[in-house]
């Protein structure tokens, strides 16, 4: 099981296909299968997206976590609204310390200060299509601290902050009314470990 490498797979070029708000390369390439022979050429249009944090800050002494709703354009015509409960969520520069990334854009997106910071997990949003990694944290809050609407006017940022019951939460999830993956993700991980995260944080 996964016993290929980067050695497996011969690139023959990427070329830049577009570049705006989003960058698109087209790669051409083979790789290794299965059977122990080469692919034919394969030509894939990627996503060139800068890796990102998602953070679902948590407030246990009220059992509350806070959520953000904010458009998503991606999502207009598939679902009744295209506004979208999420955690809140930003792009690593560069150079960026992750869990600095992680404050700022709690401060950002929904003015909030996180204390504590537990790394959840990483994982590859869609590697079909992007190079984006996603890493998820949970994050220690206090949850009276967060209202109001907030974001960046440069960035056209339109964001409503809310503060949630955790059982409240996890109700929104198993009807389907949270539905993107990260959101989706931290919240079945802090399902899982509540408990243990808990007596973590109280040590």
């Amino acid at each position: 099981m996964l016993g290929f490498h980067q050695s497996d797979i011969d690139m023959l070029g990427i070329r830049p296909v577009y570049q705006g708000f989003f960058k698109l390369d087209e790669y051409r390439f083979k790789h290794r299968l299965f059977d122990g022979g080469w692919s034919r050429e394969v030509r894939r249009e990627i996503y060139q997206r800068s890796d990102a944090i998602a953070v679902l800050p948590v407030d246990f002494k009220h059992n509350r976590l806070i959520l953000i709703e904010q458009l998503r354009i991606g999502a207009v015509n598939r679902v009744n609204s295209p506004w979208l409960l999420e955690c809140i969520a930003g792009m690593i520069e560069p150079g960026e310390d992750i869990e600095q990334v992680c404050h700022r854009e709690a401060m950002e997106e929904a003015g909030i200060k996180l204390h504590k910071l537990h790394k959840a997990l990483s994982y590859f949003s869609s590697p079909g299509g992007t190079t984006e990694k996603l890493h998820v944290y949970v994050a220690e809050v206090d949850s009276s601290t967060a209202s109001g609407i907030h974001g960046l006017d440069d960035e056209n940022e339109d964001i409503l902050v809310h503060s949630v019951d955790i059982n409240d939460a996890f109700e929104l999830l198993e009807q389907g009314k949270i539905d993107n993956a990260s959101t989706v993700i931290a919240l079945q991980w802090l399902a899982i470990n509540k408990g243990k995260l808990i007596e973590q944080w109280s040590e």
